[in-house]
């Protein structure tokens, strides 16, 4: 059978774009995710279902890539957690529904792609929502996801504390961090509703599936895109150790930052000089593809709390986020404060914490931390082929802290935290501060390395398969998210983004892009 659209990947995007091409009858749709599909929500299992653990991310979940990546060259490869299952990322992370900020945006559009700018991508954040908040011209109340500010309940000490001493510092208060003036202290969106994690496999595709052109096939790896001169015809997957080819008029990739430029390697799309190491035929050279990984990183501050100070609260407890902007930056809001317990409010399934935590013998039960996060970086990494064979994980760096101007905004960011914790609010809620210690913390070198052997990461990858003009050698995509120099071809997921967003979150953006480019895939 021969489908109108086959789109690789049901994660965040493709579960978006399932939705809303179906939602034409006319339209035959094929969505192909290589983990597990759980069409019966009542068969969903509790990892995926419930957003107060973390068991998914565990490197033997099923529901894991469990990939390894380079962070930095001081800690090596780490482990990295990729959602391998229907809903992708959106089904195993924290549950932020943090938007890109508008300054991203109109920064995207300002690169040679106008469609982005923030007046254009707007309704299509509002399309996508339904916020339980607020009502007014920038949030949407009818769309699949819920989102909410987490407000219920008792506010954990550590909440308070931080929220007071940002205050003091002189840092504003916004009630929206998803609204036109998102700069201050404010409480982080979220689409965990009474404790259950609203995938995009749950509100999106769920509603759909009994949509007779929509199909859904879960445990299908894709190997490749199959072309007939340079026009995309389909794709050639592998299911239970049989290996059969899939005819379609259009080929989306959404398989994620990672997997679609390794996609489009494999299929012999991307610099030139890959494909000949392992021998994969050239159909079109894009220098781009796999090039401009973005990411964020976090560097922590850990700090005894005093006993009778809480850390958590309820599911539904209050999370504040600082956004700010680094001294001397041309960017503003390039920058982010957040504060949590040590051990993960979500519970892990093989507690593993830092060495660095254990210092003096006190108990990571006891020891809450301020993250500092690095909003909109300079320097970024790449994907890299490391074999021909599509059942191998490509080669990945994020290259952190390589860029000047990255470590010296990270270095800032650590001692502001450092000087938060020793301001009056924290008088009663923080004992000492366990790292970084006095000495690391006066010497601008020993910092910066210290920094870097510590440095944590998040499952933000964007930028692989980055949109652009044709006067940018680099873009992989045009703005209509179609891969250049072939056709009926397209890549919608986190890799199209030029820059990842600032704000520190990009699960709400990825289904913003996914919403955007539907209507043009649709229409084609």
């Amino acid at each position: 059978m021969k489908y109108d659209v086959v789109i690789v990947g049901g994660g965040a995007a493709g579960s978006v774009l399932a939705s809303r091409l179906a939602a034409n009858a006319n339209t035959s749709v094929l969505l192909l995710e290589a983990g597990p599909d759980y069409p019966d929500p009542a068969n969903l299992p509790d990892e995926i279902k419930f957003g107060h653990t973390r068991f998914a991310e565990a490197p033997d979940s099923e529901h894991n890539w469990a990939l390894r990546g380079t962070i930095t060259e001081e800690q090596g490869e780490i482990h990295v957690a990729q959602g391998k299952v229907i809903g992708g990322g959106s089904s195993i992370n924290g549950q932020a529904m943090q938007r890109g900020f508008p300054e991203d945006f109109d920064a995207w559009s300002s690169m040679g792609n106008d469609e982005w700018s923030y007046a254009k991508i707007l309704p299509y954040f509002r399309k996508s929502e339904q916020d339980l908040d607020i009502r007014d011209d920038f949030h949407g109340t009818d769309g699949p996801m819920p989102v909410r500010r987490r407000q219920s309940g008792p506010m954990p000490d550590i909440q308070k504390a931080f929220h007071e001493a940002c205050l003091q510092e002189g840092y504003g208060a916004t009630e929206d961090t998803n609204g036109p003036n998102p700069s201050g202290i404010g409480v982080s969106p979220s689409n965990n509703l009474d404790g259950v994690r609203m995938s995009a496999a749950m509100t999106y595709l769920g509603p759909m599936r009994h949509c007779l052109n929509l199909t859904v096939r879960g445990g299908v790896s894709v190997r490749k895109v199959l072309f007939q001169d340079l026009k995309a015809v389909g794709v050639e997957a592998e299911s239970g150790g049989e290996v059969f080819t899939v005819e379609a008029d259009r080929v989306v990739l959404s398989s994620g930052a990672i997997k679609s430029p390794h996609l489009l390697m494999l299929s012999g799309i991307g610099p030139q000089d890959q494909l000949q190491e392992f021998d994969i035929p050239l159909v079109h050279e894009l220098p781009g593809v796999g090039q401009s990984l973005w990411n964020h990183l976090s560097a922590q501050v850990a700090f005894k709390v005093k006993n009778g100070a809480t850390l958590v609260g309820d599911v539904d407890a209050v999370h504040f986020s600082l956004h700010y902007t680094s001294q001397g930056s041309s960017e503003a809001n390039d920058m982010l404060l957040r504060t949590s317990s040590v051990v993960d409010e979500r519970v892990e399934k093989v507690p593993g914490l830092r060495t660095m935590y254990l210092a003096g013998g006190v108990s990571p039960e006891e020891m809450g931390r301020i993250s500092c996060t690095l909003g909109l970086p300079e320097g970024s990494g790449y994907v890299k082929l490391a074999s021909a064979d599509a059942s191998e994980q490509p080669s990945f760096n994020y290259c952190f802290l390589q860029h000047p101007n990255d470590i010296r905004r990270v270095r800032e960011g650590v001692r502001m935290s450092v000087k938060l914790l020793e301001s009056d609010p924290y008088k009663d809620v923080a004992d000492y501060r366990i790292q970084p210690t006095d000495e690391v913390l006066s010497d601008d070198d020993a910092l910066d390395l210290w920094i870097r052997q510590t440095v944590g990461t998040a499952r933000h990858v964007s930028g692989t398969c980055k949109m652009g003009p044709d006067s940018d050698p680099m873009a992989v995509v045009d703005q209509y998210c179609r891969v250049k120099g072939v056709e009926r071809l397209w890549v919608v997921d986190a890799s199209v983004m030029p820059r990842v967003p600032r704000s520190g979150g990009c699960h709400a953006t990825v289904l913003m892009i996914a919403e955007r480019a539907a209507d043009w895939i649709g229409a084609s």
